[in-house]
């Protein structure tokens, strides 16, 4: 029998640990939580100080039956589940398990997988931290109270099936009230005025843009095409020079390396990848990957931190590197020292390799095509962050334009003052390796190429481009960006954010449309139920303050049932008083409809069920008439005037959890679906087919012929059937930069226009 047995979360880990520390240790894994609350009952005594029922869990029994087995003759137990409040849970119910045993009981935490990490670990080994124990207890306490006695309030109000989560409900809340906002937004006109100019003496004649910025020494802003094409007028007729030039040295510092909400968020934007399949990709560098004859090797760091802190040994490391590969130039003469933002627990380092000689490109045939792109992302990451700033030259010009006086307007405007500048990297530093990203996967604005400037130098127009603008309505948020939010707002925590989101969407809360995250029908009349009856509970700086008040018990400076108490009483009293409006609340969303019943002449009404919205009589259960609904519920339909080509029905526009889909009229009999057509037919010659979106595996849409794969052309950009102004092609595709905005490009000779807000009404 071993000396000695380590336990941990995961059965991947024990690979690596038993290579480390060899035949006196036995590595067992729990494979997640072995006991939790009962499923079917509330599982908490609120009058006896908040007291959790604990049972082991379905399918876990044999797992503690061996734990148990082994350490009956081993000398040490060593915990080792995970360093968050998660894992020191697990530690702590695994110690409860092993009770009555004579071996010694030991919790042993580290942050990497590797040989030293792993050994310093065990030999300094201690007790269960018994404060970050009662950190997780209050929140599986709390979410377990919120979820059972408002889901079933829910189920009064709206329908049985659906559930509310004290955390989830909020991020939701945060997507229907972006939603709304969308919705009241009033797009307002404004133009913009690019002037293309060249210097008078440059017989290169080298053209670059400048914007109108100020009349008369005034910010101007141009409200109407009439306003346009009079400055237009004005700039045609005046004289131009070179009233200013700047040239400034600027440093840009490289980006702190990844905390769990950093790497979501640059991970969704540059791999489009969910939260969720992040975190899972991640995971398993963390606990090891079999690396030819290295064996099973731990790549990363522990990737749930808040953290940016770094040890001083992988400071030094990459320091090494990155003069070896890249120059002592790009080596920063001090190492780079990042400060965490918030209220960071500062428990585990920032995600970064654990081995410096396991470069990407050296080991890509050991890894999945994921995980190669997640360990690029954090190796690039981690080293650019600790590599010299970039060095950038920014020149800054203002353009001086005197309008001719000839026949001028009392009053009018006399000069215009325009601007224009270009960029110049004059040592790449960090950028060598990590490129900036724009937010929201927009193109970048293209430098411009400016000659050389001085004051005084004349200018010659080219041309002018006016160009008609609208403002834009705030976007839903993406998975990246609503990570943001939470953290922003202090909403979860790192070890969180990936599940909030994967839960909204599998209760048919949001649905992702073109990675935008969009509310149900379901998911808003669930908010505004949960915002009316709870105004206080389901609210961001309440949510926020409770997790403050978990930091407060991990910290040791507030108890768990004393922060319990504070929160049950309110809680109860909101609760009672919801309950008691169960009969007001649903009336007021209740939704009756002209029809009559068929079958008994009685009101119809609009029910839910957990898949969306449908016809029901008001006389059940006596009358049982139910009935497909004829509008934008999440399983109704709008009746297109195309036919199912299986069966000859008329065919539906539904909703699902990715959008917008056709479906045949004569569900469940015929199950036909197919995607929505754009109203663009295939450019290919003799094709026939049409433009119809389709999605990724990792969940981007494009659009391809509907007759694939017999033809097999695809665009990334919506085809709008829009005839392109210039070369008079068929359709132009529709962009939406940060940059550029909303615009239309057409595929053939690259022409772009601005979109107006009709736009809207382009099939989606």
């Amino acid at each position: 029998m071993s000396k000695h047995v380590v336990i941990v979360e995961s059965p991947t880990k024990t690979k690596t640990l038993q290579k480390f520390l060899g035949a006196d240790y036995s590595i067992l894994a729990t494979r997640g939580h072995i006991f939790d609350l009962p499923t079917k009952t509330l599982g908490v005594d609120v009058d006896a100080e908040f007291r959790p029922e604990y049972v082991p869990i379905e399918g876990k029994e044999a797992i503690v039956k061996a734990l148990r087995k082994e350490a009956k003759t081993a000398q040490i137990v060593y915990l080792a589940p995970d360093p968050d409040r998660e894992g020191e849970a697990i530690a702590w119910h695994v110690a409860t398990a092993l009770k009555g045993t004579k071996a010694k009981i030991l919790r042993a935490s580290f942050n990497e997988i590797t040989k030293s990490a792993v050994l310093e670990a065990l030999e300094n080994a201690g007790k269960v931290d018994q404060d970050k124990v009662d950190a997780q207890q209050a929140r599986r306490v709390l979410d377990r109270l919120v979820g059972y006695k408002v889901s079933p309030f829910l189920w009064k109000t709206v329908c049985r099936g659906l559930s509310a989560g004290r955390v989830q409900s909020v991020a939701m809340r945060l997507i229907c009230e972006r939603e709304a906002a969308i919705r009241a937004f009033k797009p307002q006109e404004y133009w913009s005025l690019d002037a293309l100019l060249f210097k008078t003496a440059d017989k290169k004649k080298t053209i670059f843009p400048a914007a109108v910025a100020e009349a008369d020494g005034e910010k101007f802003e141009i409200q109407n095409a009439d306003a346009a094409h009079r400055v237009e007028a004005d700039l045609r007729s005046a004289a131009l020079t070179v009233a200013d030039v700047k040239v400034q040295s600027k440093k840009r510092n490289p980006p702190p390396p990844y905390i769990t909400s950093t790497l979501q968020q640059d991970s969704a934007r540059r791999l489009y990848f969910s939260p969720k399949k992040t975190m899972m990709v991640a995971q398993h560098l963390y606990e090891g990957v079999e690396i030819g004859k290295r064996g099973s090797v731990g790549l990363i760091t522990y990737m749930r931190t808040d953290s940016t802190r770094v040890a001083k040994e992988a400071v030094d490391g990459a320091r090494e590197l990155i003069e070896r590969e890249y120059g002592v130039e790009y080596r920063p003469d001090e190492p780079p020292v990042y400060k965490s933002k918030g209220r960071s627990q500062d428990a585990h380092e920032a995600i970064r390799p654990t081995y410096f000689d396991l470069p990407p490109d050296e080991i890509k045939k050991y890894l999945s095509a994921d995980q190669l792109k997640v360990y690029s992302l954090i190796w690039d990451r981690f080293l650019a962050s600790q590599m010299s700033p970039a060095q950038i030259e920014r020149t800054s010009v203002d353009i001086a334009a005197e309008v001719a006086k000839t026949g001028k307007k009392s009053g009018g405007v006399q000069n215009y003052t325009l601007k224009t500048g270009a960029e110049k990297v004059t040592f790449p530093g960090f950028l060598r390796i990590y490129q900036d990203v724009a937010e929201e996967n927009g193109d970048q604005e293209a430098p411009k190429v400016l000659p050389t400037l001085k004051a005084g130098d004349a200018l010659t127009l080219e041309d002018i481009k006016p160009e008609q603008h609208w403002t834009k309505p705030p976007a839903r948020f993406s998975e990246a960006t609503l990570v943001r939010e939470l953290e922003a707002n202090g909403i979860g925590r790192p070890s969180t954010y990936a599940q909030i989101i994967a839960t909204i969407l599998s209760r048919n809360y949001v649905r992702l449309e073109d990675r935008r995250l969009a509310p149900t029908d379901l998911g808003e009349t669930v908010n505004t139920i949960l915002v009316e009856a709870f105004p206080e509970l389901f609210n961001v700086e309440f949510t926020a303050e409770m997790e403050t008040e978990l930091d407060r018990i991990e910290e040791g400076t507030d108890t768990w049932t004393s922060v319990m108490k504070t929160f049950y009483g309110p809680f109860s009293e909101s609760l009672d008083h919801a309950t008691s409006r169960t009969a007001e609340i649903k009336s007021s969303h209740r939704q009756e409809l002209e029809e009559k019943c068929p079958e008994c002449g009685s009101t119809l009404l609009v029910k839910w069920s957990r898949t969306g919205k449908f016809v029901a009589c008001s006389g059940f259960p006596k009358c049982r008439y139910t009935s497909d609904l004829g509008g934008n519920g999440a399983n109704g339909g709008e009746t297109t005037d195309q036919v199912c080509d299986k069966c000859g029905s008329p065919m539906m526009i539904r909703t699902g959890r990715f959008g917008k889909f056709m479906a045949c009229s004569g569900y469940p009999k015929c199950r036909n679906t197919k995607a929505i057509p754009t109203g663009v037919s295939c450019p290919e010659e003799g094709c026939g087919g049409d433009l119809v979106p389709r999605r990724t595996k990792t969940g981007r849409t494009f659009y391809s012929c509907s007759r694939y794969p017999d033809c097999k052309y695809a665009v990334w950009d919506r085809p709008v059937p829009v005839p392109c102004p210039k070369c008079h092609g068929p359709f132009m595709l529709f962009k939406s930069t940060k940059t550029n905005g909303d615009s239309y490009k057409c595929p053939t000779c690259a022409h772009t226009t601005a979109v107006e807000p009709v736009a809207e009404a382009v099939p989606a």
